[in-house]
């Protein structure tokens, strides 16, 4: 494939990490938490049920990627059979954006629709990846993989970081700019979010190639998917290392997933830090992240794919241990929340860059890259579910997020030792 074409497809993660950050990282969680607080409680009532603010916003992610866990692998399968991913990638892609953009019309009385299309926006957002993944393996060699997801993952946090900062200067500053107060700012950068992703990713759908294996509309497709994923499923069970990966990477996503969902909560709400310290932290991750996925992949390269993600994910269990220590008392809480904030940038960058190389180099000869993908995507989803809904379970019954950021370590040393039993192969090591 041409350079073109592999920049078009990196470009994608420019034009979609303001979601990630700016909506599901940044600033959607802590306006959030403002107008569904007040002073006398952070309890929430809907359907007649009385929650914990930040638990159902927990649970309304676990939902979301429940949806996203049960419709990729059929989405997937009948992109591969009728040869229409991009066409996939297309419609989520717009119906993650223009769901950022709606929330601008939310506020504190109308939860319910705040929530909604929050959901709707981790829908289109996490449904894209699954097309956009997938066409890694048919437009780079594997030689060329490990490169080119690093450089798509830092086009992302540079083109996410520009966008933030834009954002952190309105809400600072909203009167300068002709807002009513930060609150109203906040809404107007969802909109600028929304923009954002779709107007960049034009450049991406124009360029991808639409059908790279020339392949045409069966009948009955939808039955297609069906049959291509049970191929899938047996394959997997025949590739030893392929599936001992995606066990660990399961595992391990759980807690690096929660912790990036999260983190900005956790900080609003159990250290007392303002908006503007959370997104300092924030952008510095991010930066740090540009070096963390670059840094990881050399690693790869020299040291081999395994030996990077397993310095990884001790890193993220001494984070997990590291942020529990952590107290709202503590004079100098503030540049401990910067420095593991750095810190994850670091891991953060290494982990989801490697991981999706290896995951692509362990793949066996096939024309399915989608429905492969897909079980990569589907597992990440679900162990998302089964993160936030264990957050969110335990905030509710004990009133705070620490104990929930220890029991994410949890899942990273069972991912741990899980990549121990990952068999080398020729291209991973």
């Amino acid at each position: 494939m041409t350079k073109k074409i592999k920049n078009a497809w990196a470009f994608y993660d420019w034009a979609n990490s303001v979601y990630s950050l700016v909506i599901a990282s940044a600033i959607f969680p802590i306006y959030y938490n403002a107008v569904t607080s007040s002073e006398a409680s952070s309890d929430v009532n809907l359907f007649g049920f009385t929650l914990n603010n930040n638990a159902l916003y927990s649970y309304s992610l676990s939902f979301s990627f429940l949806v996203v866990a049960l419709l990729s692998p059929l989405l997937s399968g009948i992109a591969d059979s009728n040869g229409k991913k991009k066409n996939f990638l297309r419609f989520f892609c717009y119906l993650g954006s223009v769901s950022c953009a709606s929330l601008y019309f939310f506020t504190g009385p109308n939860l319910v629709y705040g929530l909604v299309a929050s959901i709707l926006a981790s829908i289109g957002f996490w449904s894209s990846i699954v097309f956009y993944n997938s066409f890694l393996p048919e437009i780079a060699p594997p030689e060329e993989q490990d490169a080119l997801s690093a450089k798509g993952f830092s086009l992302g946090y540079i083109g996410s970081s520009i966008l933030l900062i834009v954002v952190l200067v309105l809400v600072q500053m909203p009167e300068t700019f002709g807002f009513e107060n930060s609150g109203s700012a906040t809404r107007f950068s969802f909109l600028l979010v929304g923009a954002w992703w779709m107007g960049f990713a034009t450049y991406t759908l124009r360029y991808l190639p639409n059908n790279p294996y020339h392949k045409k509309p069966q009948e009955r497709y939808i039955w297609k998917g069906y049959q291509e994923l049970r191929k899938v499923y047996r394959q997997l069970s025949e590739h030893k290392s392929l599936g001992k990966f995606l066990g660990s990477f399961f595992f391990f996503s759980i807690g690096v997933q929660t912790v990036l969902l999260l983190a900005s909560l956790f900080g609003s709400e159990e250290l007392g830090l303002d908006s503007s310290k959370l997104i300092v932290t924030i952008l510095l991750i991010q930066f740090v992240a540009i070096a963390g996925a670059h840094l990881f992949a050399r690693i790869a390269r020299k040291k081999g794919n395994l030996i990077a993600l397993k310095i990884s994910i001790g890193i993220w269990v001494l984070l997990c241990v590291g942020a529990y220590t952590l107290s709202k008392t503590d004079p100098w809480v503030e540049y401990k929340f910067y420095a593991l904030g750095a810190i994850v940038g670091l891991v953060m960058g290494g982990i989801q860059s490697v991981s999706r190389s290896t995951y692509s180099k362990l793949l066996p000869e096939t024309q399915s890259h989608a429905s492969f993908f897909s079980f990569y995507d589907v597992a990440e989803k679900v162990a998302i579910v089964l993160g936030t809904l264990i957050y969110g379970w335990l905030v509710q019954i004990t009133g705070s997020m620490k104990m929930s950021i220890l029991a994410l370590s949890v899942f990273f040393i069972i991912g741990f030792v899980l990549m121990l039993r990952v068999p080398k192969t020729k291209e991973v090591h």
